[in-house]
């Protein structure tokens, strides 16, 4: 399929090319952003911008709906929706310049990785984790603050309100496990460390049930856009529409299902295998405090209870863990216990306390 027919497929109606003077400008500012966001991953400037100027880009007519731009990489092009005005076309211009960055071809110019998404002969699989971690990605570079959102009943704080904001709440929660600089080098080199990583803490299996999550999530939004199109170009309400409207809100449902379980199963693969992992009182306390921090990342439907419960079961699993290697029936306990660790155990009795006042419910429904 060509070029022009992906862009008719897709709705987009080319209607100015960028000129090179442009295409020059945004390429240097984002050069120089990423570059001063990811210090650790010693990107070369001028390479990066020689690179990121070889790119076509163009404004177009979009429907409603879609992103405010796209990469091409049949034609290396970037297209932005006209509306876009100017001195705003560099914050959109990042998501689709790291994707551009991203992708790896083979020698037929086929597309067979962008990031975390693996382009096979009959699917692809990663599409939506890759979508969300180059949305992290750009969001830090521009410097968009956390903001409070709500979506199909789900609350959470997120620096992506407007775009894949579903998506990266879940993918925060990945960065904040394994590690931001492992999930952001894999999303930009396009390697499998953080899968690796992720798979390792808690099992391969998991990591592809959370992986094709993603993609359903994705997949039901996007539906849900190409609904409520076809139900903007229909001038009298029938029965068709309602069928539409009555599967918009099945989609709906089905999105925020598929969140919670996803986040429900990252929390508990993760910090099962992971406790069972605890030897010291040093891991006593990095598991304690990373547990409870993760309510940070959390997403929120009225009525949710998992987190907290789980919570109050593992801190009294890790008691009992504590008590265990404190007692020396855990052979690589440490012998000596510091008055450090002698207050650890007060610590203990007041999260108790706290846990049975509800303390933290009510610290997650706010």
């Amino acid at each position: 399929m060509s070029v022009e027919s992906d862009l008719r497929k897709d709705g987009i109606e080319v209607t100015e090319k960028l000129d090179t003077l442009r295409v020059n400008s945004l390429a240097r500012n984002v050069s120089v952003k990423l570059c001063e966001t990811f210090p650790e991953f010693n990107l070369n400037q001028n390479e990066l911008f020689i690179k990121l100027s070889r790119l076509n880009m163009y404004k177009a007519k979009m429907p409603e709906g879609m992103a405010e731009a796209n990469y091409f990489y049949k034609n290396t092009s970037i297209y932005f929706n006209e509306h876009i005005q100017d001195e705003d076309l560099e914050e959109f211009a990042i998501h689709e310049c790291i994707h551009y960055l991203q992708e790896v071809k083979d020698k037929r110019n086929s597309l067979i990785r962008m990031g975390l998404c693996d382009y096979t002969e009959f699917k692809i699989y990663g599409l939506g984790l890759n979508e969300a971690a180059v949305q992290l990605m750009a969001s830090k570079v521009n410097g968009i603050p956390k903001e409070y959102v709500k979506y199909f009943g789900i609350s959470f704080e997120t620096i992506s309100p407007s775009y894949y904001p579903l998506e990266c709440c879940l993918a925060s929660q990945l960065a904040y496990l394994i590690g931001e600089d492992i999930l952001f080098e894999s999303t930009l080199n396009s390697n499998d460390n953080f899968k690796k990583h992720f798979a390792n803490a808690t099992s391969p299996k998991v990591f592809m049930s959370i992986q094709n999550a993603f993609d359903e999530i994705l997949n039901n939004e996007e539906e849900i856009i190409k609904l409520n199109n076809r139900i903007a170009n229909i001038e009298d309400r029938n029965k068709k529409v309602d069928g539409m409207v009555e599967k918009i809100n099945e989609l709906k449902s089905e999105i925020s299902l598929t969140f919670m379980r996803t986040q429900n199963l990252i929390i508990s693969s993760y910090f099962d295998n992971t406790f069972n992992n605890i030897s010291t009182l040093e891991d006593v306390e990095n598991y304690r405090r990373k547990l409870y921090n993760f309510k940070d990342y959390l997403g929120c439907t009225e009525g949710y209870t998992f987190f907290n419960d789980y919570y109050v079961n593992k801190m009294m699993d890790l008691e009992e863990k504590y008590n265990r290697i404190e007692n020396g029936e855990i052979e690589t306990a440490l012998k000596v216990i510091t008055k450090k660790e002698n207050i650890f155990v007060k610590i203990f009795k007041a999260i108790k306390k706290l846990l049975l006042n509800e303390g933290i419910k009510q610290d997650i429904n706010e």
